[in-house]
């Protein structure tokens, strides 16, 4: 029978690599788990803690869409936060793979705010 492949993996060319992102309120959009945007209790607990630095910040996880997009999969908050108190500010974004799906219709960080 052999080995089954999740059709999530079917979807994903891996290749990981890190790139610096300065604008996440235009290039950035939530993965469909989290389409409404960040939790807004977590957000404003980031918000009291972090304000808008990046200091220590992991890097978003992201996947690249075919259409070029980012689609966050790992860091939304912490994009959000970004986007409102720091637009323009670069951010560390990982890449770790590439989706067949255009999300360039999503709506993007900055549109959620």
């Amino acid at each position: 029978m052999g080995v089954q492949v999740p059709p999530f993996a079917q979807q994903v060319e891996l290749r990981p690599c890190l790139i610096f992102v300065k604008s996440i309120r235009a290039n950035c959009v939530t993965s469909t788990s989290r389409r409404d945007g960040a939790d807004p209790i977590k957000l404003h607990r980031q918000i009291a803690r972090f304000g808008a630095s990046t200091d220590g910040m992991p890097p978003l996880i992201v996947y690249e869409a075919s259409d070029g997009v980012l689609v966050i999969y790992n860091g939304v908050t912490r994009a959000t936060r970004i986007a409102k108190l720091a637009p323009g500010t670069t951010v560390q974004v990982e890449v770790i793979g590439r989706l067949r799906k255009a999300y360039g219709s999503e709506k993007t960080i900055g549109e959620l705010l």
